[in-house]
């Protein structure tokens, strides 16, 4: 196949006059807006350690009061999307929020989805739309678009979350805004998975008689994951990833609509391959360390350690342990992809 034109085959004039009418020539850029075989990707393999980001987001709570921040957060900026971006992958947004004891972080709503993956501390909950939920190690909380949600802190020391947000997308859509609110007033129950949601295949009767809600289950508890995972650990052949994914109980399908979350189990020793597929993610490590290779780049891993993993990535995942399993959370845009027709799953 013969080469594409470039730009500076075009006469000086000729470009010039482009310019002058916002006209862009095409064939000069097309290689790198369509190139062949893999995506041009930006996004690094990169790990942030946890050891390294809580210094300076305890630092942050000492510095910033609630007051003049709302969201105590440190954002983890991929390098190869440049750090004023706040990508850690062209689609997802990640940061590590702080609240401290008695503190609060004030109702509002905004147009990007964003979840809530608890890393440490005792104390903490968040209310979306009336309805409290706890906020203990490893749970995740759902915060969807246009729900009223705050946060608040009842125990002692600090709280720690890793904040996920399909942001970058809706930013890039100039569709990115957020409304302030009032505080809300907690209904004086538990929250759903506590109640309403015990057991997979089981819903409340009217669930099936009504039309079916779109986020009917806001928490999903770390200790009922962790269970599960072992569960199906046991009947997982030996190097085959022990994965589950987090879905709304009612429909079976994905709890919101442009990421998608997961865990990992990797059982003591344990070296596993995922299947390459076109999404870009973020993994979180709830437990355990390792060594994680992403398009050949060798990572070693400790608990709560971040990683960001491009699209179309070769990734592995092996378990330092002998004797102990480790657990990661995943956040990945496969939903978007699905619906948009492009995602692919290569094995």
């Amino acid at each position: 196949m013969s080469a594409l034109g470039t730009l500076e085959d075009l006469p000086l004039d000729y470009r010039q006059g482009l310019t002058a009418r916002n006209l862009v020539p095409l064939w000069p850029n097309l290689r790198a807006a369509l190139p062949y075989g893999i995506p041009l990707r930006r996004t690094r393999p990169i790990l942030w350690r946890y050891a390294d980001v809580r210094p300076q987001l305890l630092e942050a709570g000492r510095l910033t009061p609630i007051e003049k921040a709302e969201r105590r957060v440190l954002v983890l900026a991929n390098p190869g999307l440049g750090l004023d971006n706040m990508q850690a992958t062209p689609s997802i947004y990640i940061g590590m929020q702080l609240i401290l004891p008695s503190e609060t972080a004030p109702n509002h709503k905004h147009s990007p989805s964003a979840v809530r993956f608890v890393v440490e501390g005792d104390g903490g909950f968040t209310i979306v739309e009336g309805e409290k939920c706890p906020m203990e190690p490893g749970d995740l909380i759902l915060t969807p678009s246009g729900l009223w949600h705050e946060h608040g802190h009842a125990g002692t020391g600090p709280v720690v979350w890793m904040d996920a947000l399909d942001l970058p997308m809706v930013y890039a859509l100039e569709a990115s805004y957020c409304i302030e609110g009032t505080p809300q007033q907690a209904r004086n129950e538990a929250d759903a998975s506590q109640t309403r949601y015990r057991r997979a295949g089981l819903v409340p009767y009217a669930a099936v008689t009504r039309p079916r809600a779109n986020y009917p289950l806001v928490r999903f508890p770390w200790r009922e994951v962790r269970e599960a995972l072992g569960s199906l650990a046991a009947v997982t052949p030996r190097g085959e990833a022990v994965r589950l994914a987090y879905v709304n109980p009612e429909t079976g399908g994905e709890c919101m609509p442009i990421l998608g979350f997961s865990a990992i189990e990797l059982r003591p020793g344990e070296s596993v391959r995922l299947p390459r597929h076109s999404a870009s993610s973020v993994i979180n490590v709830v437990d355990g360390s390792g060594t994680v290779e992403i398009d050949g780049v060798s990572l070693a891993f400790e608990q709560f350690d971040t990683m960001a993993v491009p699209t179309h990535a070769e990734v592995r995942l092996e378990n330092a342990s002998a004797t102990r399993p480790a657990h990661l959370f995943v956040v990945d845009d496969a939903p978007m992809q699905r619906k948009l027709g492009f995602y692919e799953l290569f094995g």
